[in-house]
């Protein structure tokens, strides 16, 4: 080899040794915005999410005012406001901020209606179950969603469960049962909330069947199918606050011209808007396992500061039974996923016996 070939080949070798140190640099850079990026959004839905039990626990647990349907119906009012202000918003910065555009279609309400029911329900449930357990037991007193989620699509999709996701489904029951023994044995059970709280779960499951099915009707939208579900849930609330005398209540409430009230009230809206949107935006930066998995760990923290706020003294079954739910829901998240996977690569026509139900994505314990 001559000279000239010997200096063209060393500069080869430069080149191609700093081009791999700029990829590299370019990598871990990207990688570290990457999970930076995801850092961030997932204390966002930490924050968020902590911050609405904790809230609406307080706003429930007012004993001046016996009003849950009305603190849920004026909930909905606000995500129905901001649904408005949203479109608003998206119509003026349009680079900036991203929701369809939604003319409301008294078709399209009927449609829904069946799972704005549905939708009552579970948010009816879900509040009256974090009133009376409060935040430390509502993990465990919430915790069957994923059994119900199993029950219902056998008797109402006709799709089956695999051996080791009703063992994970034994293990969540096993906690719930144990978690309400616990509760018993230290005195601070309410069968109220225990029987609010397999309601809440049981409607959670259902909201996941009937979305799937009327979501064709708002275009696969879920924003859509936020705002008609809140508005229908606004007319539905009316004679239900009627009914259970709720009414008087609000009016004879002492702190009702009271403008820090209002604001607590409406900052609970604003929260429960919320949301959606970062669980959404969980799963985008992440993925629907690592999104349930987030959720579980928020749970467990959720837990631990309710306890801690609280100076409660809990017994080691107690935290056991709360191990046991979080641990079981986790385990079932992981099953469902890696079979998931394996009918996908097993084809089409066996990847359709098997889908997660929308809400599986989700968090029970939200």
């Amino acid at each position: 080899m001559n000279r000239a070939q010997l200096k063209r080949s060393s500069i080869l070798r430069m080149a191609l040794s700093g081009a791999e140190t700029i990829n590299q640099d370019e990598h871990e850079e990207s990688f570290i915005l990457r999970a930076v990026r995801i850092a961030a959004v997932v204390a966002l839905y930490w924050f968020v999410s902590i911050t609405m039990v904790f809230l609406n626990n307080y706003l429930l647990d007012n004993r001046e005012l016996d009003a849950p349907l009305f603190v849920t119906f004026y909930q909905c009012v606000v995500t129905v406001g901001l649904c408005w202000l949203m479109q608003l918003l998206a119509k003026m910065c349009p680079g900036v901020v991203d929701f369809p555009s939604v003319k409301f279609d008294l078709k399209t309400s009927r449609e829904v209606l069946p799972l704005s029911v549905v939708f009552i329900g579970m948010i009816t449930f879900n509040n009256l179950c974090l009133k009376f357990v409060g935040v430390a037991f509502y993990t465990v007193g919430r915790s069957l969603s994923t059994v119900f989620n199993v029950l219902f699509s056998f008797i109402i999709l006709k799709q089956t469960t695999s051996m080791h996701a009703l063992i994970c489904c034994g293990i969540i029951m096993g906690g719930f049962w144990l978690g309400v023994d616990q509760e018993g044995l230290a005195g601070s059970l309410s069968w109220s909330g225990v029987f609010f709280g397999v309601l809440a779960s049981a409607s959670v499951s259902l909201n996941a069947i009937y979305t799937k099915k009327v979501m064709p009707a708002v275009d696969g939208s879920i924003w859509k199918l936020c705002f008609y579900n809140n508005i229908n849930a606004c007319i539905l609330f009316l004679p239900l606050i009627l009914v259970f005398g709720e009414v008087g209540r609000v009016a004879s409430f002492s702190r009702l011209t009271d403008l820090s009230f209002w604001g607590m009230m409406t900052l609970g809206g604003v929260f429960g808007f919320a949301i959606g949107y970062v669980t959404g935006l969980q799963i985008k930066f992440t993925s629907p396992l690592t999104h349930n998995v987030s959720g579980t760990a928020k749970a467990c923290a959720q837990t631990v500061i309710a306890v801690v706020y609280n100076s409660s003294s809990k017994s080691l079954l107690w935290w056991t039974s709360n191990m046991m739910v979080l641990g079981g829901s986790s385990a079932y998240t992981w099953v469902k996923s890696r079979e998931m996977q394996k009918t996908a690569h097993g084809g089409p026509q066996d990847s359709a016996k098997e889908k997660l139900l929308p809400r599986e994505k989700e968090n029970p314990g939200v």
